[in-house]
């Protein structure tokens, strides 16, 4: 894939260490909502990770990876719901 590319990301909600994120042929955020959580974005700003009440959109593919902690996390969301 041309626009492919891998990245070790901050992700406060998930703690340390950097989550290692894999984009394939990422979808941009241009903007997002007053009740959007921002939880992670790229160097230049770009938004990667956000959460809406029980929503959660990444722009990358947590499933790729063997850290579970994005599973985890929605898991916790679904629970508290």
């Amino acid at each position: 894939q041309v626009d492919s590319f891998e990245a070790d990301v901050a992700v406060a909600v998930l703690g340390e260490p950097n989550f290692h994120a894999i984009f394939i042929r990422a979808p941009k955020v241009k903007r997002v909502g007053a009740n959007v959580n921002v939880l992670a974005t790229l160097p230049g700003g770009g938004v990667i990770a956000a959460r809406q009440e029980g929503m959660l959109a990444t722009s990358f593919h947590p499933e790729l990876t063997q850290d579970a902690r994005f599973h985890q996390y929605f898991v916790q969301m679904a629970g508290a719901r």
